[in-house]
């Protein structure tokens, strides 16, 4: 039996499929690499201590998802392949529906038709829009605020309404909220194509002297004026879809919603500070207008996670951001 893993050469997907492995899971990983790199396999693979198969396929064709599921005894999926930038998501909202909505549903059909019918989704804290209070539970009103917050939202609520239709699906929803750091060897990390989106791969470049950093607003309702998002290492948060998928195999039907973070919030100078700290290197950074879609502060109530799961995070802000330094001087 077999864990299909979709986008699973990306940031976090490559992390998972190395945890997955280490715990004795077979993976079967689809991507296009539309924003991953082929040379992630072989990494994977090394770290795993085993092979594991590709497809390049992309979730948009149906009929190469069928292929996967006809060639391999799939027992489960872990569903990452998606369109990830709040920002980019609110100048391109087409393509960010069309992508993420469109190859959920493929997905779920496909996985239907092979008469597997337990998914871990890959979803996001943006789905609670601007809460009116923090820290998150998985209880708060639900809501969004770009276009990417809103195609996590729409999944979900696929994703509920199949497990309605059919008692025989098991879907977890797991919202994790701001994913930073990298593997401790440094061979696999945040690797985005292109300028990245997220905060921690823009600070490594600037502390690398190859762009100036921008910071987006300096007026929110925080402690310095700058957001505040609940940093988690991308390893706890692997290790978190492992405890899922643990937890997956013995729990009831139905739909899931379970929160991975760390249940504190820092801000994004704390997050420059902690970096030039930890890393010894001064940022070159300037203040910018805020950034569509973004909400003032985001961290979770992580509590969910300890009792369904037995899963919390380990990892320090600071291992965060050292493992980010080593993984991106690796790559030169």
């Amino acid at each position: 039996m077999k864990i299909l893993v979709t986008g699973g050469a990306g940031f976090i997907g490559s992390h998972t499929c190395v945890e997955l492995m280490k715990s004795g899971y077979d993976i079967v990983i689809a991507d296009n690499f539309c924003n991953s790199k082929r040379e992630t396999i072989g990494r994977i693979e090394e770290l795993g201590g085993k092979s594991l198969r590709l497809y390049e396929a992309d979730m948009l064709d149906l009929e190469a998802l069928r292929k996967i599921f006809a060639e391999n005894d799939i027992c489960a999926a872990i569903h990452f392949a998606a369109l990830k930038a709040v920002g980019e998501s609110v100048r391109q909202p087409v393509r960010y529906y069309h992508n993420n909505i469109t190859g959920a549903l493929n997905l779920v059909t496909a996985m239907n038709d092979a008469g597997c019918k337990k998914i871990i989704f890959s979803s996001s804290a943006t789905v609670y829009g601007d809460p009116a209070t923090v820290p998150i539970k998985e209880t708060f009103p639900l809501s969004a605020a770009s276009p990417y917050a809103q195609t996590k939202l729409v999944t979900e609520n696929l994703l509920r309404d199949l497990c309605v239709s059919d008692p025989e699906w098991t879907c977890i929803l797991l919202r994790y909220f701001n994913p930073v750091g990298a593997h401790e060897s440094g061979l696999i990390g945040e690797d985005p194509n292109g300028i990245p989106n997220n905060l921690m791969p823009l600070v490594v470049m600037a502390a690398q002297g190859k762009r100036q950093l921008k910071v987006f607003g300096n007026d929110y309702p925080t402690r310095d004026g700058t957001c505040i998002r609940d940093y988690i290492h991308v390893v706890d948060l692997a290790q978190g879809h492992v405890a899922a998928l643990n937890y997956l195999k013995k729990c009831a039907p139905g739909a899931e919603a379970i929160n991975l973070g760390s249940g504190s919030g820092s801000s994004v100078l704390e997050i420059l500070n902690a970096f030039e700290k930890a890393v010894g290197v001064k940022l070159p950074w300037e203040m910018g207008e805020r950034r569509p879609g973004d909400v003032p502060q985001l961290y979770a109530d992580p509590s969910k996670a300890k009792e369904l799961l037995g899963w919390e995070t380990k990892l320090t802000l600071e291992d965060m951001c050292l493992s980010s330094w080593n993984f991106a001087n690796r790559q030169g």
